[in-house]
């Protein structure tokens, strides 16, 4: 800096001014001990009395902390396929403490337009976090080229807006497995105020449903950081420290990647869902649901037009694989078990089958209105009988098929990890009825339900984990997605069912392929399978079809369950050929004997 005197010249004092000049000396002298007196009282009481605090909030102005998302773990499928990963992506964050709320408003009307966001929500986010926040608050997400451009264009008139890089999630695959995988999002207030103790911050990225949400502990990993020292208009004087943020860990699910392509390809733009299950271990092989939608536009913020589009369709986020419907004549099998298994009818019973029967007072008709003549179970279950199995219902009674219905697993939660999107289903009886409709069970309720109709609620998984007992030997297994859980994969609850049972149970759906209502299934592009079809009465809409199968039909390796929504057309028609098409990518799968891939995914 230089000093610049106001004259060359210096001018003596006069005599007659002197002693005036050293009077208002000695004045000014008295005034200035004053004032450094209060002065230095008001020092010493900061430095001794508050002296802590006031070097605390010194170290907070002065200091300031840039935290680091860590990269979320990838997930996989079962042969090493990638199914999510990070990638970099540039991000506009404020530094709310670096302004004056007064001047805050002019910058966001100039943020606004660049970013496509309206001045309300940015300052919405604003006051959310408030304006003495002091760390970078993140409101956009995935900006353009252009954008990045703009707002260095603009960066002097934009104090407290930055752009930083940092990772975004990545579903390579797109829609495929969208409703099992889930997507991530930033954490609204709400799941911040609920989710405090789970050392969650203001901007989080979470996962909103799927494995994503499921697996949030081991995926989310840990927050790091950068400490500077900044001077009073937040420009960096010197680097402090920094913590390095830690990756979550990867997830290896059970999934087949080639086999969730091909279920929803199957299912293409009809509303429905498939389920591919190994019937040994439980195993999830693939869990589609259809229609769906791209987790990507959830990385990133979504565009009004992209959320527009979506509502178009009839609720994408339901994973109807797990939500419940009524599961037609796939039930029989259940109702088959408890006849057998109560003693009340043997082995080789045959009973005659009608058009129609009445039943306490009501008429219940055949599917073809013709009836099938003489039939025994294997021949019930083949051509998918109603008025067989009416007879059955009423001889077995409503306690006895309701209890059977409860230990194939009806009625609860499978297990599967997906727990807070799964539905339980309903198994009703007498006391829920009373409860809810205030009416006493009937035989027309048992008759129903018989079926696979009335109040009978279940999942298109339920039902699959329905088709391994007869596929396994009599045995419940644990549906799961982690492909290391292996409490999951050895948890088999023997159901004790007579070997006799078993064996009529597989002759019968044996047989539905050979002779029955899944023709379809007899195909030599597979190996010989077994399987079972339901179509379930849904006014006012088209009916629900169902249609589920094992392969081989004598040691059985995957169990797959197609269903759909207000299709119509029968099972055997509709649902069947889906599941010829899992089953075939399946067996390819295994004759072209393709190497699991190579799981070098490369950190960001």
């Amino acid at each position: 800096m230089t000093l610049v005197n106001s004259s060359s010249s210096v001018r003596q004092p006069n005599s007659r001014t002197v002693g005036r000049s050293y009077q208002s000396i000695l004045i000014m002298l008295g005034i200035t001990v004053l004032m450094l007196g209060g002065i230095g009282s008001r020092l010493a009481y900061l430095q001794l009395v508050q002296g802590e605090s006031s070097i605390k909030l010194a170290d907070k102005n002065r200091i300031r902390t840039i935290r680091k998302l860590p990269v979320r773990g990838n997930i996989f499928d079962r042969k090493g396929r990638l199914l999510a990963s990070s990638k970099l992506s540039h991000s506009v964050f404020l530094w709310p403490v670096a302004r004056k709320k007064e001047d805050w408003p002019a910058t966001i009307q100039q943020l606004a337009p660049i970013l496509n966001m309206s001045e309300a929500e940015i300052k919405e986010r604003l006051e959310e976090a408030g304006y003495g926040y002091r760390e970078p608050l993140r409101i956009a997400r995935g900006i353009t080229p252009e954008q990045i451009t703009a707002l260095a264009e603009h960066k002097t008139e934009l104090e407290g807006v930055e752009v930083d890089i940092e990772p975004v999630r990545n579903y390579p695959n797109g829609e495929i497995g969208s409703h099992v995988l889930g997507y991530t999002g930033e954490m609204s207030d709400r799941e911040l105020t609920k989710r405090k103790d789970e050392n969650y911050r203001l901007g989080d990225v979470v996962g909103k449903m799927g494995v994503e949400s499921a697996f949030e502990q081991n995926l989310r990993g840990e927050w790091g950081g950068q400490q500077f020292e900044v001077d009073g208009k937040g420009q960096v004087i010197r680097f402090l420290g920094q913590k390095a943020a830690r990756a979550g860990k990867d997830v290896h699910l059970t999934l087949d990647l080639e086999l969730q392509k091909t279920a929803e390809k199957a299912l293409g733009n009809r509303r429905g869902a498939i389920v591919a299950i190994d019937p040994n271990n439980g195993a999830i092989l693939a869990l589609a649901s259809r229609p769906g939608f791209d987790p990507n536009i959830f990385s990133t913020r979504i565009k009004p037009q992209t959320w527009k589009e979506l509502q178009k369709k009839d609720h994408p986020f339901v994973n109807r694989a797990l939500r419940v419907f009524p599961p037609a004549s796939t039930f029989k099998i259940v109702t088959t078990t408890a006849a057998l298994e109560s003693g009340k009818f043997s082995p080789h019973t045959v009973l005659q089958t009608y058009g129609s029967l009445t039943i306490g007072g009501v008429r219940f008709g055949e599917w073809n209105h013709a009836g099938f003549g003489p039939l025994g179970f294997v021949g019930g279950l083949a051509m998918s009988s109603d008025t067989f199995f009416y007879q059955i219902a009423k001889g077995i009674g409503g306690p006895t098929l309701i209890d059977w219905t409860r230990r194939y697993g009806f009625g609860k939660k499978t297990g599967i990890e997906l727990t807070s999107e799964e539905s339980a289903g309903l198994v009703a009886d007498d006391a829920w009825k009373r409860k809810r409709m205030k009416q006493e069970w009937t035989i027309g309720d048992t008759v129903n339900m018989s079926i696979g109709q009335g109040f009978l609620q279940t999942s298109p998984l339920q039902v699959a984990v329905m088709f391994a007992v007869p596929a396994n030997g009599g045995y419940l297994v644990k549906p799961h997605l982690l492909k290391d859980d292996e409490d999951s994969k050895k948890w088999r609850e023997s159901l004790n069912l007579k070997p006799e049972t078993i064996r009529i149970l597989r002759q019968g759906l044996r047989t539905v392929v050979t002779g029955g209502t899944g023709k379809v299934m007899s195909s030599p592009t597979i190996p010989p399978a077994a399987g079972k079809s339901g179509t379930a009465e849904a006014p006012p809409g088209e009916s629900h079809v169902w249609f589920g199968s094992y392969a081989p039909h004598d040691k059985p390796e995957i169990v797959v369950v197609a269903f759909g929504e207000h299709l119509g057309g029968g099972g055997g028609k509709v649902a069947a050929p889906m599941v010829l098409q899992v089953i075939e990518t399946y067996f390819n799968s295994k004759k072209s004997g393709k190497p699991d891939a190579k799981k070098s995914v490369k950190r960001i």
